[in-house]
């Protein structure tokens, strides 16, 4: 049964699933304020040149940033991805990655989510910025 504190929060599944669990994205710490999750990096990872390819800390930055989108949320709401700029600023070839999202703007309609991606919780790898839709849930759209 839930409790008292357990009251408005919105629940996430234990998988992520999608393309955030075919990379191995591991949720750490949720709440609206702050989202943080671990991938590894492995070479089924990389570019061509056997570093870490972009799209990858794109889809990670992306991830974390909509599940604090979604918390961040009213009832009945979700976050959905409008824009997303990243900034790569080291390569990495193995190891694991530690992102951290924090919200810069909580509006109603947008909210902006900044992310950064970091090897082994120490040097940065990638500086984002996600820019959200905050959009009514399909299930409820219907029902209006």
């Amino acid at each position: 049964m839930p409790s008292d504190s357990d009251a408005g929060k919105k629940s996430l599944p234990d998988d992520l699933g999608g393309v955030a669990g075919l990379l191995d994205i591991e949720l750490v710490e949720t709440t609206p304020e702050r989202v943080t999750a671990t991938m590894p990096v492995t070479p089924n990872h990389h570019q061509p040149f056997g570093v870490l390819h972009g799209g990858v800390s794109v889809v990670l930055a992306e991830s974390v940033a909509s599940v604090g989108g979604y918390l961040a949320a009213p009832e009945g709401y979700t976050a959905v991805g409008m824009e997303v700029n990243a900034n790569h600023v080291r390569s990495v070839k193995r190891g694991r990655l530690a992102a951290v999202a924090t919200p810069l703007h909580t509006g109603r309609t947008t909210h902006v989510w900044e992310v950064k991606i970091r090897h082994e919780g120490e040097k940065l790898v990638c500086v984002s910025r996600c820019t959200l839709a905050i959009v009514q849930n399909a299930d409820d759209r219907s029902s209006s």
